[in-house]
């Protein structure tokens, strides 16, 4: 990989392969990559599983990369580990003047042409602010859904309410919380939450 003092005037095609195992292998990224001119020395790679965009050779190539030149990937894909994460990225580096191309995507990807390679970008993201929609309205009514029959959103209580009633009236006349757990058949785990709720609870006891 080159260096920065190396990096000319000129905008370059800098390539970035990445697969997230160490299991697998890099060739049919790079050879595409390579395919397209760009030599092995301004390849930059991953090669393990990443938790962050915050890779290693991801890092060297956002700190290399300049305005006017372009990053090439195989599919959008590599440089992310969602969309979301994606998109965010691509965002970054057209502030800093920086195209992003893919190779093998259905559409392939090019932000820094006004034709179809930008206009499937901008499909992505898209897709990517309908699906954040759609995911909030249909939260909003499986709540609504819930709410008209009378029903909690989450999880449901393990124990009918009575006897969790008589509990937090045998732990008020001073029961341990084992003759609690006998009397009731609710498991102490349990009792600790439901005591722990009646505590924190406005109005409740303290």
């Amino acid at each position: 990989m080159v260096s920065d003092h190396d990096h000319p005037t000129r905008g370059l095609e800098l390539g970035y392969a990445r697969v997230s195992t160490t299991k697998q292998s890099l060739e049919r990224q790079l050879d595409a990559l390579t395919a397209t001119g760009i030599p092995l020395d301004r390849i930059y790679t991953d090669k393990k599983t990443g938790t962050s965009i915050d890779r290693d050779g991801l890092t060297a190539l956002l700190g290399y990369a300049r305005a006017s030149d372009t990053i090439v990937v195989h599919t959008l894909d590599r440089i992310g580990r969602n969309l979301r994460e994606v998109l965010n990225l691509v965002h970054d580096l057209s502030e800093r003047g920086i195209g992003v191309r893919s190779l093998a995507d259905p559409l392939p990807i090019n932000t820094t042409d006004d034709g179809m390679g930008r206009i499937a970008f901008l499909l992505l993201a898209l897709f990517a602010e309908m699906e954040r929609t759609f995911t909030a309205e249909r939260a909003a009514h499986a709540r609504a859904v819930a709410e008209a029959h009378d029903r909690r959103v989450g999880r449901p209580i393990a124990h009918p309410a009575d006897k969790i009633e008589y509990a937090r009236l045998l732990k008020a006349q001073g029961r341990s919380l084992g003759e609690i757990s006998t009397k009731t058949g609710i498991p102490k785990t349990s009792l600790h939450r439901y005591l722990a709720d009646e505590v924190s609870a406005p109005g409740g006891a303290s």
